[in-house]
């Protein structure tokens, strides 16, 4: 097996099951744990993987994305304490943006106990979002239209962009494929973008919410500048040193 297959291989295994161990690795391709090392360090210069001690996960790009159901399965214990302290700063917020994804969806049900029976308008491109709130008391839903992407259950294209342009929403949720200090806010799919930059530019504020894995990947589609945020919040797993480089572009970090 030569170098590139090798590294076909791991980007494959690392997709299919969300991680891949060095050692693991080295059994299975029946080489020594330095080669696996060394694959990882190039998949990492191509912004294909990012390493962890000890192994690697994929990183989101153009030519991959995970669905929302694999979403449901990582990191669960981490979105829902990152989703209560997001849910926590929606202050006196009556219209709130609810982003797609699994995070996002966390939010908006720990919503209604945040709010404390005030009455909220929840707009979403999240059918998942949509379905958790629609019955919940005071809470009104307004699913964006357009097109349906299957992997995320979210909808997209100019039937969804046109509806926010026509917004002035108090604060939105959003979430991303990756964020770093130097590219930003960024996600696979360009109809996605759009989105989630006119949810950014009708919404007088923004809070980014994240597991610590997000932090220094970058994808395809910028869609928002860090400076742009007005929080972050993510886990402690992200290291304090790097939390306060991100709070020095403006938004404040809050690691639960």
């Amino acid at each position: 097996m030569t170098a590139e297959e090798r590294q076909r291989e791991i980007v494959r295994a690392a997709r299919t099951s969300g991680s891949v161990d060095v050692t693991a690795l080295a059994t299975k391709l029946g080489v020594a744990k330095e080669t696996v090392r060394r694959d990882l360090r190039a998949l990492e210069d191509h912004g294909l993987v990012r390493r962890t001690h000890g192994g690697a996960y994929p990183v989101e790009s153009a030519g991959f994305e995970t669905t929302l159901a694999f979403r449901t399965t990582m990191h669960v214990p981490e979105k829902r304490r990152i989703a209560t302290a997001a849910a926590d700063l929606l202050g006196d917020a009556e219209t709130v943006f609810v982003d797609e994804g699994f995070t996002p969806q966390l939010i908006a049900e720990a919503l209604p106990e945040a709010a404390k029976g005030r009455p909220l308008t929840i707009v979403t491109a999240s059918l998942a979002t949509a379905g958790a709130l629609a019955e919940a008391d005071n809470m009104s839903v307004l699913l964006l239209g357009g097109r349906v992407r299957p992997g995320t259950l979210a909808t997209v294209d100019h039937w969804a962009t046109r509806m926010l342009a026509g917004f002035v929403i108090d604060l939105a949720y959003i979430g991303a494929n990756g964020i770093s200090r130097e590219h930003g806010l960024t996600t696979p799919d360009p109809a996605v973008s759009e989105v989630k930059t006119q949810a950014v530019r009708a919404s007088r504020r923004t809070v980014f919410a994240g597991v610590h894995t997000k932090f220094g990947a970058t994808s395809f589609c910028r869609f928002a500048h860090v400076g742009e945020l007005e929080a972050i919040v993510t886990s402690t797993q992200l290291p304090a040193s790097e939390a306060h480089r991100y709070s020095l572009q403006g938004p404040q970090v809050i690691r639960v």
